[in-house]
């Protein structure tokens, strides 16, 4: 059972839908304990980063999510700011710590251009990963005013360009990250979904 984690902010029912129709099984929870017996974690997220990680405190989630990814070794995928959160921290609306799975710092947008991002772009891959398997760099589909710049260049999967390189995918071992929404991102969003789903549901050494 893949556990889509609800802290009130994040469209936890498109994402689960779109596993279930892709025959996952998967349950909406805030529960520390469903979290911890999940096969796999899904973090989505809409709106701010300080917000959210209050939310995450509020609901006893922040140390369960560390422990049972960094200890336990559970898959996570983070969509969008769900992505973001899984950084060291944010400058949205101030200085905020994030989850610190990965290391990295989240900014926002600087330019004489429309912000937030918000459409469709292109993703190019950085070279071969089982994540990819089966997928094309298709068309994904963006909303978003910050951007995550990770201090490992290894962490980076595939970019897109927004007036500038953008990080799309991060991945290390088992932590993912989308920075576009897999859901409503047609056939190469949800194959990329399918793929994290089928890592949950095989064990993390089998993607």
């Amino acid at each position: 059972m893949i556990a889509v984690i609800d802290y009130g902010m994040g469209n936890l029912y498109s994402v689960s839908q779109a596993l279930e129709r892709m025959g996952y099984p998967c349950q909406i929870t805030s529960d520390p304990d469903e979290v911890r017996h999940s096969s796999g974690l899904i973090l989505p997220g809409v709106g701010a980063f300080g917000d959210a990680m209050k939310e995450l405190k509020k609901r006893g989630l922040v140390d369960v999510i560390q422990e049972t990814v960094l200890r336990d070794g559970k898959p996570l995928l983070g969509i969008c700011l769900g992505m973001q959160l899984m950084f060291t921290s944010s400058e949205e609306h101030g200085f905020h710590q994030g989850l610190n799975l990965l290391a990295g710092h989240v900014v926002r947008f600087e330019g004489d251009f429309n912000i937030p991002h918000m459409g469709w772009n292109g993703l190019r891959f950085h070279g071969p990963h089982p994540l990819f398997k089966g997928v094309d760099e298709g068309y994904v589909y963006f909303v978003h005013s910050y951007y995550v710049l990770p201090d490992n260049r290894e962490d980076v999967l595939a970019v897109t360009d927004y007036y500038q390189e953008v990080t799309a995918i991060v991945g290390r071992n088992h932590l993912f990250g989308m920075q576009f929404h897999p859901e409503k991102s047609g056939e190469t969003g949800l194959k990329l979904l399918n793929r994290f789903a089928s890592f949950c549901q095989q064990g993390r050494n089998r993607l």
